[in-house]
Parts: structure tokens; C-alpha cells; sequence
């Protein structure tokens, strides 16, 4: 717990242009996790990736089939107001709150101390354990494919990656009451759009119709009232059949049947909430807006950020088709800021089940199920190389904690946190030879 509360007081923001990161935050945490890790930095081959990523090498009994372990170093900027200081790492209410309890550093001090308990401990494991610790996952940075070129020049070609992303979900499916211990094994792909309509601008005394910023919020209206159609892609199917056994009826019999009755789910994920509609379609949201910088001066130009998590089966190409023809104005641009498609969907064969197992006999409480990922994790970038790229975080969450992580109040308990360590430590003790 304390090693957690180490690295969360430590403000490592990471920002899309270098000149703003507080590298000496990111030096310091790198001398930390040396001083709250010293086995994992003594008996590890360590190679540094980028401006402070990490590389470990584990070596095993066997490099057949290599595991890689993932996690991010970074953290998103403080929003909103706290209950309790963002960087502080206090303890409250069998809590450890702060920016990265979650959303990544709660993964990087269980992995490391998974790892270093097991140090202590003489073990050995039955395969080459790979530990990935990027630097700028949260704006999409060069560290992770670095460490993908890395392994490349290696020649490591792992059986399976491991990063963050699902979790014990507490309250995840309105009426099941159990928890949901989801996988992902793909993730949305991410497209980031640049809305603009330029014009004369001048004095707010004499407005011109339909000016650069009139334009804009028609734009983005119409976008807003023009969302991707709702649908069930397979891993989405699976999720709900998993979940019936646990849901009352007359919800039991319309999941078990989710792969006949797949519109009929779509809207009702839709009509369920954000959350459970994000797990239906390709999502389209309206994130920054800019224009005049001055009350009395009409805007020469007027722009809108929009960011669009594609699901599995849309293409980059069909979303812009689809902006373009929803906004249905010439006069706004659009500019492609940056495009991923999604990620290819892994097998749940014998790696899935390794990781069904392991959340099981950790949490027998939980329903394991594969889903698909509504954002986006470094771990995109290891599919270069591997076919089984999973995204599970093994912490208790429920959905306030969900939906703290980029917001505030983000926290993870004490006990959740310590589950997650025995949950890595199990995972490398039944890695199979």
C-alpha cells in the first residue's frame, strides 16, 4: 500500500507537447520505483525505452512462449474538485485516493510488487516474463511502439500481452448483481477530428447569419443527433450470454439469446446508459471548442475537437464518410488529427482461459467474460507482434470508481489493491512450461 502511495504523490502528467512535462516529476519516479522495487531492478534486465519508459526482462525456465505484463507510468491532468488531494496518496475510508490509483500506477506497484515478492521468494517462471512500463500512454505517445520495436529486434514474439483495461466491475449490467470480471480482447480504435469553419470575423455589433460560430454548433449538433448505429459485435454477445445465468427474468432469457436477439439488445444497451451504449457503436464526442477571444469580437474562426472511439467492424474511412455527411455543410473542414483503427479481436483459447481461471480462484464471486474496450491502451500497439493482447486491471471497481478514472476522486481500495497483487502473482505462478 505504502509503495502505491509513493508513486501517486508523484504528479507525472504527461502532455502532448514535450516542453510541458515536468520531466524531473518522471525522473523521480523512476528513482522510486528503484528504491520501493530493488530486486525487480537488480535481477531484471532492465532497458530503458524512450524518455523514461521501462523494459524488464524476466528471464524463465523456458522462452517459448514469452508473457508481457503492461502498464503506464503517466497520469492525465487534475480535473474537477476533490475530496481529498489529488497527489496526496491519503489513506481514507480503506482507500488510497489520487490520480493513478487506477488509471495506471495501481497496476505498475501490483505488477512490481507481484514480481518482487516473488523475487524474495527464489521462484522462477516457467516462461520469459516481460514487464512494459510506458511513459506517455495517456496522449498516444512513442513509448510503447519503441518497446515494440525493441522486442522486434529481440525476436520475442509473446504468447500473450496482458495490460490495462477491464476490471471487477461492480454494478456493470443494470439487474446483475454479481461483479464482472471483464477481458478485453480488442479495444476501440481512436480517431481524433479538428471541426473548423473560418469567416471575416469583426465587430459583435454587426453579426453577420450564420458566422463561424452559428456554423460550428449546428455541426456539432447535428453530429450529436446523428449517432453510428447500435449493434452486437460478438465479444459483446459473449459478455451478455456469460451474464444471464446471473440476471432475473425476463432479462435471463432475452441475454442468453443475445446472439438471435442482437437489435433488440443494441437498443436496450442504448437505453440502459452511457456506459452500456459505448459498448454498442462507434462513439462520437465533442470535446474542446474554441472561437472569438474577446466578448465583443465575432469569431474569425471557430473550431471543435472531436473525438470518435470506433468499434470493432467500422473503419476510419466509413466514420469520416459518416461525419461528413451528417455535418453536411462545406464550409466546415475537417481535419484528421490522428486515426487508429481498432484492434483485431484475440482468441479466447487456452491464454484467455489462463486469465478466466486466475480471476475465478481470485474472485469467485466475479462473472469472467470477454467485452470490448471502449478506450484505448498502449497494448494497440503489441498486435504488431502478438495475437493475444488482453486488457484486464485485477482490482474491485465499482461504477462511481469507474467513472472517476480522467475525472475526480479517483481512488482504489486498500484490500482491492492487495487482491490485485496475489492476482499477478498467481497469473506467473501458473504460467504453464
Amino acid at each position: 500500500m505504502g509503495k502505491l502511495q509513493a508513486l501517486v504523490r508523484i504528479p507525472t502528467v504527461s502532455n502532448r507537447d514535450p516542453d510541458l512535462v515536468d520531466t524531473e516529476a518522471f525522473d523521480r519516479l523512476l528513482e522510486e520505483l528503484r528504491a520501493q522495487f530493488p530486486l525487480v531492478h537488480e535481477r531484471l534486465e532492465l532497458t530503458p525505452v524512450h524518455t523514461h519508459g521501462l523494459l524488464f526482462r524476466w528471464p524463465g525456465a523456458s522462452s517459448e512462449r514469452p508473457v508481457v505484463l503492461m502498464a503506464h507510468l503517466d497520469v492525465v491532468p487534475v480535473e474537477g474538485t476533490w475530496q481529498h488531494p489529488p497527489f496526496s496518496g491519503d489513506v481514507v475510508d480503506g482507500a488510497i485516493w489520487g490520480r493513478g490509483t487506477l488509471d495506471d500506477k495501481g497496476c505498475v506497484a501490483a505488477i512490481c510488487e507481484a514480481v518482487e515478492t516473488l523475487l524474495e521468494d527464489g521462484f522462477v517462471p516457467a516462461q520469459d516474463v516481460w514487464l512494459s512500463f510506458g511513459c506517455d500512454e495517456e496522449v498516444m505517445g512513442r513509448a510503447a511502439p519503441l518497446a515494440v520495436e525493441e522486442l522486434e529486434r529481440r525476436g520475442v514474439r509473446p504468447w500473450f500481452v496482458l495490460d490495462e483495461g477491464g476490471a471487477v466491475a461492480g454494478e456493470a449490467f443494470p439487474g446483475v448483481a454479481a461483479p464482472i470480471g471483464v477481458v478485453g480482447v480488442t479495444e476501440k480504435g481512436v480517431t481524433s477530428l479538428e471541426l473548423r469553419v473560418e469567416g471575416r470575423g469583426g465587430h459583435a455589433s454587426t453579426p453577420a447569419r450564420m458566422g463561424p460560430t452559428a456554423r460550428i454548433a449546428r455541426a456539432v449538433t447535428r453530429l450529436d443527433r446523428s449517432p453510428m448505429p447500435a449493434r452486437t459485435p460478438e465479444p459483446t454477445v459473449e459478455l451478455l450470454r456469460r451474464m444471464a445465468p446471473h440476471a432475473p427474468q425476463p432479462l435471463r432469457v432475452l441475454l442468453a439469446n443475445a446472439g438471435r436477439l442482437g437489435p433488440v439488445l443494441a437498443r436496450a444497451l442504448v437505453a440502459a446508459g452511457p456506459e452500456s451504449a459505448a459498448m454498442t457503436r462507434t462513439t462520437v464526442a465533442v470535446t474542446t471548442l474554441s472561437g472569438s477571444p474577446a466578448l465583443n469580437v465575432i469569431a474569425a474562426t471557430a473550431k471543435a475537437g472531436v473525438n470518435i472511439r470506433i468499434m470493432v467492424g467500422d473503419t476510419v474511412a466509413g466514420v469520416l464518410d459518416h461525419v461528413r455527411k451528417v455535418v453536411d455543410d462545406d464550409q466546415v473542414h475537417i481535419d484528421v488529427i490522428e486515426q487508429h483503427e481498432p484492434s483485431p479481436v484475440s482468441p479466447r483459447d487456452d491464454a484467455f482461459e489462463l486469465l478466466e481461471s486466475t480471476i475465478a480462484e481470485l474472485f469467485p464471486d466475479a462473472v469472467p467474460a470477454p467485452y470490448v474496450m471502449m478506450a484505448a491502451t498502449d497494448s494497440r500497439f503489441f498486435t504488431r507482434i502478438c495475437d493475444r493482447v488482453y486488457r484486464f486491471a485485477p482490482f474491485r471497481m465499482t461504477k462511481a470508481q469507474r467513472e472517476s478514472i480522467h475525472s475526480y476522486d479517483e481512488h482504489l481500495g486498500v484490500d482491492a489493491f492487495l487482491d490485485g497483487v496475489r492476482w499477478y502473482r498467481r497469473l506467473v505462478e501458473k504460467l504453464p512450461a
